[in-house]
């Protein structure tokens, strides 16, 4: 959904427009003009990014309306994840969550004729990024909205770039945090704090289902400096290689789900609609519809549905579950993002404009 996007901004923040030689090109895109750098290829949060699609012929539906969808349908994500666990246990939403979206991505493969990557080294750095940018963040959130709204949910999504920033400047030797990045990752910072309402004592906030919602934003970061630093460059496909992380994650949670929870004794129907939607849609589908978007308009384009995300995820969540709003929250939310555009900015107030080899 993740909802949740996180591939091209840990690349930026973590390499030098000098040392980028070990992160693949990505695709051509012809249009629009203006977003025509050569950066890596934008994957959605729980995907993996090694290389970029082939260009691929102009489809039918303008690039804007995919955009709008794409939009949407991680927007929604929070609040399906909320009536999903009206009926459900966390654990059986995710579980049904990444199975769906594997189904999707399996009928595409097909579609296709790709064939799962190889190589036992392969599938295990798989493993831990299934757990990572999948598995674990997926369950912390369907845990978390027990607790918060769905509209806390989304935003404290909004911080995994703040996240990437910050672990950047640890994990990756190479990257240099300019003055303004650093400013940016404060402000960020300082807008959740505004969301949690930190002047009046966090009051009312439930600490527990705040703190898994963090976390899941965390657990982005950190699986793709995992990717960027060992699948990088492995030369399968986009498509084979989120395939495989989604079947991985399908085989966890099919693990844990029966040691923590009980076989439901009936299906609530709506539920089991948002789960179905939430992996079908969200989590397969907006994948393939990804893809194409970088493969357009380009990274640059592709990463702005990042700033929709949280004010689809509140204004859903207000207008339909009829939660709560006070004015900390948008408020709060518009700093947080306002912070994570900056941790993408370099030297010269403009983002990095990184070269790949060709």
């Amino acid at each position: 959904m993740s909802y949740e996007i996180v591939s091209v901004i840990v690349n930026r923040m973590s390499a030098p427009t000098e040392s980028r030689a070990s992160l693949p090109a990505a695709a051509p895109h012809p249009r629009p003009a203006p977003d025509t750098a050569p950066n890596p290829p934008h994957t959605p949060p729980g995907t993996t990014a090694v290389r970029a699609p082939d260009a691929a012929p102009a489809p039918a539906l303008d690039w804007r309306l995919r955009f709008g969808a794409l939009s949407l349908v991680w927007g929604f994500s929070f609040l399906l994840i909320k009536v999903g666990t009206d009926g459900y246990a966390p654990f059986q939403v995710t579980l049904g969550r990444l199975l769906f979206g594997t189904l999707v991505l399996a009928v595409a493969m097909a579609w296709k004729r790709e064939r799962l990557p190889r190589g036992a080294r392969t599938w295990g750095h798989l493993a831990v990024a299934a757990l990572f940018l999948n598995a674990l963040p997926f369950s912390l959130f369907a845990y978390s909205e027990l607790t918060i709204p769905s509209t806390l949910a989304g935003i404290c999504n909004a911080t995994s770039p703040l996240w990437g920033m910050a672990l950047s400047m640890v994990a990756l030797s190479e990257d240099r945090p300019n003055r303004r990045r650093v400013a940016g990752l404060g402000i960020g910072f300082l807008g959740v704090l505004t969301v949690l309402g930190a002047w009046q004592g966090f009051h009312g906030l439930d600490a527990a289902g705040t703190a898994m919602a963090l976390l899941a934003s965390l657990s982005y970061p950190i699986g793709w400096i995992y990717v960027r630093r060992t699948l990088a460059g492995s030369g399968h496909s986009h498509l084979s290689l989120t395939g495989a992380q989604l079947l991985l994650a399908t085989v966890q949670l099919a693990v844990v789900t029966p040691l923590f929870t009980s076989a439901p004794t009936h299906f609530a129907l709506v539920p089991l609609l948002a789960v179905i939607a939430l992996g079908a849609l969200g989590t397969g589908f907006a994948v393939l519809i990804q893809y194409g978007l970088v493969a357009e308009v380009g990274p640059t384009t592709a990463q702005m549905v990042t700033y929709f995300i949280p004010v689809i995820a509140t204004a859903a969540g207000v207008a339909i579950l009829g939660e709560s709003l006070t004015w900390s929250t948008p408020v709060g939310a518009a700093i947080v993002l306002a912070g994570a555009a900056l941790t993408q900015t370099r030297a010269g107030n403009s983002p990095s404009r990184p070269k790949n080899p060709s």
